[in-house]
């Protein structure tokens, strides 16, 4: 929203007691069906042959996820070199003459497997540099650049810490970032009336309440199932990829650009193939965790915002 729309960080979100109304715990209810059918499938015969035919349709991803990605990343940055003036994404603007040839440079450090490393620390440096400059918060709706760098980092250097694979890091900060997004959208749903002004049809009859209500909600679910079980994490990132790469035919290059390191990483969860024993409790424990989740979320959004904008006076009632 904010690459499309105005937007202020620092304005009051909408509050707890109008975002948790009946409409939007109906589509959480949907949501937690459909979450536990697919937890529940997983384990019969039907998820398995899912999970053969997402292993052979994959096969080639899956192959070559981490030239896939330095291609990508590499791809994006030198698309931010020739925007110029932009750091990570385009509302990330910066006056500082050398960014953009910093950026040039970590997209040819992505050439050569030893130099990868020094992409992953430049792109550490310029999230810390953007954090410097727009705030904690702003930067809180993108840790899934700190995921890439860490991925890039450990390939590089061919290592895995505590036996934690670099795809699984990238997997989960992919999740946060997304979760985070998706509060967002509720606390401020404001922030795109000029966007559904603009392009009405994206409702598809609904209102724009509504819409940006199901819009968080269905964002929310399929970043959450990214850190659940196997075949629940692979439909989500497939979805999620059709879903990003669907908006680029209607907003264009730059969402093209900002979200080509996302769609990437979506690409090689939906291709890994390892897998995991799924047991019923992975679907009775689907409602708490997400509830859980959903908890946290909202609590250190409105929290993390009252706190760092309104003042701790201020907390919402929840």
């Amino acid at each position: 929203m904010k690459w499309f729309c105005a937007y202020d960080i620092a304005g009051q979100p909408r509050s707890l007691e109008n975002v948790l109304c009946l409409n939007f715990e109906w589509l959480v209810g949907l949501a937690l069906v459909c979450l536990m059918f697919g937890c529940l499938a997983e384990g019969t015969p039907l998820g398995t042959a899912l999970l053969n035919a997402l292993d052979r349709v994959t096969t080639r991803i899956r192959t070559d996820t981490e030239l896939l990605v330095r291609a990508t990343v590499g791809f994006f940055f030198v698309s931010l070199w020739g925007l110029g003036n932009v750091i990570l994404t385009p509302e990330l603007t910066t006056d500082v003459a050398w960014i953009p040839w910093l950026q040039l440079g970590l997209a040819a450090c992505l050439i050569w497997r030893r130099t990868m490393p020094l992409t992953g620390l430049g792109i550490v440096f310029l999230f810390s540099s953007a954090t410097a400059q727009y705030g904690v918060f702003h930067l809180a709706d993108y840790p899934v650049f700190l995921g890439v760098a860490l991925y890039l980092i450990l390939r590089g250097l061919e290592i895995e810490p505590f036996g934690i694979r670099p795809l699984d890091i990238v997997r989960w900060t992919a999740a946060v970032t997304l979760m985070w997004a998706s509060v967002e959208k509720w606390a401020y749903p404001q922030w795109t009336d000029p966007l559904i002004a603009a392009k009405p049809s994206m409702t598809m009859g609904a209102s724009p309440e509504l819409f940006m209500q199901a819009a968080g909600v269905i964002e929310f679910t399929l970043a959450f199932a990214l850190i659940w079980t196997p075949l629940v994490r692979r439909t989500a990132a497939l979805i999620l990829a059709g879903v990003f790469i669907s908006a680029v035919f209607e907003f264009g290059k730059i969402d093209a650009i900002g979200h080509s390191g996302i769609i990437v990483v979506l690409l090689g969860i939906a291709a890994d193939d390892v897998r995991a024993k799924v047991r019923v409790r992975h679907a009775v424990m689907a409602p708490a965790w997400y509830a859980a989740s959903l908890g946290v979320f909202l609590l250190l959004y409105y929290l993390g915002h009252a706190a760092l904008f309104g003042g701790l006076s201020e907390l919402p009632v929840i």
